[in-house]
């Protein structure tokens, strides 16, 4: 009643900081797509992408909300960046729909983390944020320590697929007291945008290694074919 949502222009919203016009230029992924990546397909193909059946993903299936583009990259960003966590509750309700097939088979929730010296610098992990409401909404553990990124990585941006997975190649682990949280369960990772999936392989490596039966990913938003987009 006293702080009304407010739309990222500054206008009335609804809920969750987005009006209606906003709402209907945002690409939400709900026709068929590749279980492996979660690329949106034109038709039902009943299979992976070409690219998954290459190259199998360290992940186990994957889920997002929305296509990243010029319309949903001002939200995710302002989350990210500006400290907009009134954001992060209705990126967790688009997750609960969105990925609704691989919430119903997980244990328990695990963020994507940020090395120490980068949540110092950014005050909140934007996968945490997203993570926690998400928990709550559909009653999964949530695991936020269970994951920790151990040595600061460079940004993803402007690098190559092959210059990501190199970047946080070994950045992830379960901690030793911690292993316990994912030995036998099924988690459900989460970040906020997804462009090669190196990240997300990474943790997804690191979990399995720690005894996690299966890893599955929900993003918010996925990358297309963008060129030259910042992240």
């Amino acid at each position: 009643m006293v702080f009304p949502p407010r739309s990222l222009d500054g206008a009335s919203a609804q809920a969750g900081g987005l009006n209606a016009q906003d709402w209907s230029r945002i690409h939400f992924l709900d026709g068929p797509v590749c279980d492996g990546c979660g690329a949106p397909f034109e038709y039902d193909l009943g299979a992976r992408c070409a690219a998954c059946q290459a190259r199998p993903r360290a992940f186990d299936a994957a889920r997002a909300a929305c296509l990243y583009d010029e319309v949903s990259r001002d939200p995710i960003l302002k989350l990210k960046h500006a400290d907009r966590l009134d954001l992060a509750p209705l990126f967790a309700r688009w997750l609960s729909r969105a990925a609704r097939e691989l919430i119903e088979g997980a244990d328990a929730i695990v963020p994507v983390p940020l090395h120490p010296s980068r949540l110092f610098s950014r005050r909140h992990n934007q996968c945490a944020e997203i993570a926690r409401p998400l928990a709550a909404l559909t009653g999964l553990r949530y695991l936020p320590d269970a994951l920790v990124r151990r040595r600061a990585t460079q940004t993803q941006g402007g690098k190559s697929g092959s210059g990501r997975r190199r970047n946080v190649a070994g950045a992830f682990e379960v901690p030793p007291s911690r292993a316990r949280q994912v030995a036998g369960r099924r988690i459900l990772l989460i970040d906020d945008v997804m462009t090669t999936g190196a990240t997300a392989e990474g943790c997804a490596r690191a979990l399995k290694a720690a005894g996690a039966a299966r890893v599955d990913l929900a993003v918010v938003a996925r990358v297309k074919e963008m060129p030259g987009l910042t992240i």
